[in-house]
């Protein structure tokens, strides 16, 4: 059974040592259906290419919004989906860097 619910997840708030842990238990935590609406001021592109990495097409990513300072992107819960993973996010994401220049202390591995 799908659910529409969308539940907030403002990055910008969580201390940067902690946000990858912070977004992976917010995720796992989630049924299949819902969807996490992820803010932050920059794009995270390790981040991405991690969570693919991690739970492949099961988790669908799709940007909200993608602009200087206002990065929103809608996590959702496909459980039917295959587990193999997606297609990497980009060159940043294998890179390591978000490429944001806000000393996010996001890394790629």
């Amino acid at each position: 059974m799908f659910d529409n619910a969308v539940h907030p997840f403002d990055a910008r708030g969580v201390a940067k040592r902690f946000r990858h842990a912070a977004i992976f238990g917010a995720l796992e935590s989630l049924e299949d259906g819902e969807t996490m609406r992820f803010v932050n001021d920059h794009d995270p592109l390790p981040l991405l290419g991690q969570i693919q990495q991690r739970y492949g097409n099961q988790v669908g990513i799709s940007y909200v919004a993608r602009e200087p300072g206002n990065i929103v992107i809608d996590f959702r819960i496909q459980l039917g989906a295959s587990a193999e993973a997606a297609p990497a996010v980009g060159a940043a994401a294998a890179a390591g860097s978000c490429g944001g220049g806000h000393g996010c202390g996001c890394s790629g591995g």
